[in-house]
C-alpha cells in the first residue's frame, strides 16, 4: 500500500491548484481523476475572465495548470477512478480501480457534471445531435441550424462560439432576460445569425437517426411550435459530483453540494473540499483555484501544525 500525505480526488482547476500548493508546502501529493487531468474548463472555447489572460482557450488554460502541477512534483494518475474510501480513522484509505492508498488528508475536488433537460427524446438522441459541449461537438454542425438551451454565461459563450460555425443559432431561454455577464450579452446582440426565443422551453426532441426538430412551448401564451434544427446544445448549468463524498459520510446540502467552512473543511477531520462540488455560491475558475489553494494549505496545517488549529 502506497503512503501519501494528501490525496486529491479530481484534477480540475481546484484539484490542480491544491496539488501545486500542497507540493510546495512539502506534502507528498497524489491527484486522482476518473478522466484526464484538466477538468470541465477544458471544454470552454475561451476564457476571458481569468486574471493574467485577456483571452485563452479553456483547453490551453487547463493544460498549463496540469503542466504546472506535474512540474512542481505532484503525481497525477489519469483515468483512475476512486471506488471507495475509509475516512473514519487518522490514516485514511483510498481505493481505486487499480490500487489502494493510505493518506493523512483527502481533498475532494470532483467538480460537477452537465445538467440534463429531462425531456422526451433527450436520452435517445445523445450523440446524435444532442450535446452538452459546444467546443467538442460544434464543428460537426458547420453551416447547420443549431439550438442552444440556457441563459447563463455558459449558454452565451457557447452561442458565440457556434455563431462562427453554424448557419443559424437559435437560443431558447425560459426567462425574459439572460443571467450572463453583460459583455457576453452585448456580443450576442451583434451576431446576425443568432435568434433568441424568450420565455420558451423545449418539450420534446424529435428525429430519425439524428435530431431533426424540436417542439417548443411559449410559457406566456402556452402555444407550441415545431422548429427544424440539426443539433441541440444543452447549456443549463451543472450538478455536483458529490455521490462519493456523501457515501463516505461527508455532509452535503439539499442541492447536493459538499458543505465546507472558510477553511474548506468538511464535517470529517482531515477531509477538505474545493471547487464546483462545494456549496460556495460562485462557480468560476478563479474561485475554484482559490478554494483549492485554501484546502491545500489547511491540509498542510492539519498534518504538520495541528497545534495551530486548536
Amino acid at each position: 500500500m502506497e503512503n501519501w500525505d494528501v490525496v486529491i480526488i479530481g484534477a480540475g482547476s481546484a484539484g490542480l491548484a491544491a496539488g501545486i500548493y500542497a507540493v510546495r508546502s512539502g506534502l507528498k501529493t497524489l491527484i486522482l481523476d476518473e478522466k484526464f487531468a484538466g477538468g470541465a474548463i477544458s471544454d470552454a472555447s475561451k476564457v476571458v475572465n481569468y486574471p493574467g489572460f485577456t483571452e485563452i482557450s479553456g483547453g490551453e488554460l487547463s493544460e498549463k495548470m496540469t503542466s504546472h502541477a506535474r512540474t512542481v512534483g505532484a503525481t497525477i494518475h489519469d483515468i483512475e477512478p476512486v471506488t471507495g474510501l475509509d475516512l473514519a480513522n487518522e490514516a485514511k484509505i483510498v481505493k481505486t480501480s487499480s490500487a489502494t492508498y493510505q493518506t493523512k488528508a483527502v481533498i475532494y475536488s470532483t467538480g460537477s457534471h452537465y445538467r440534463e433537460l429531462g425531456v422526451k427524446g433527450e436520452t435517445e438522441f445523445k450523440g446524435k445531435g444532442v450535446s452538452y459541449c459546444g467546443v467538442c461537438d460544434g464543428p460537426f454542425f458547420k453551416n447547420k441550424r443549431v439550438l442552444v438551451v440556457g441563459g447563463g454565461n455558459t449558454a452565451c459563450v457557447t452561442t458565440l462560439y457556434l455563431s462562427g460555425i453554424a448557419s443559424q443559432v437559435f437560443v431558447v431561454h425560459r426567462r425574459e432576460a439572460f443571467r450572463a455577464e453583460e459583455s457576453l450579452v452585448s456580443d450576442i446582440s451583434t451576431k446576425s445569425n443568432v435568434s433568441i426565443m424568450w420565455n420558451t422551453e423545449i418539450q420534446e426532441i424529435k428525429g430519425d437517426k439524428q435530431v431533426r426538430t424540436v417542439t417548443l412551448i411559449d410559457n406566456m401564451t402556452k402555444k407550441t411550435s415545431e422548429l427544424a434544427v440539426d443539433a441541440v446544445f444543452v447549456q443549463i448549468g451543472e450538478a455536483p459530483n458529490s455521490q462519493l463524498a456523501k457515501a463516505t459520510g461527508v455532509d452535503i446540502n439539499e442541492h447536493g453540494y459538499i458543505k465546507v467552512n472558510v477553511r474548506q473543511e468538511t464535517n470529517l477531520p482531515g477531509v477538505f473540499a474545493a471547487g464546483d462540488v462545494t456549496d460556495h455560491p460562485i462557480k468560476q475558475v478563479g474561485t475554484a483555484v482559490g478554494q483549492g489553494i485554501t484546502a491545500a494549505l489547511e491540509a498542510y496545517s492539519y498534518i504538520r501544525r495541528p497545534y495551530y488549529r486548536k
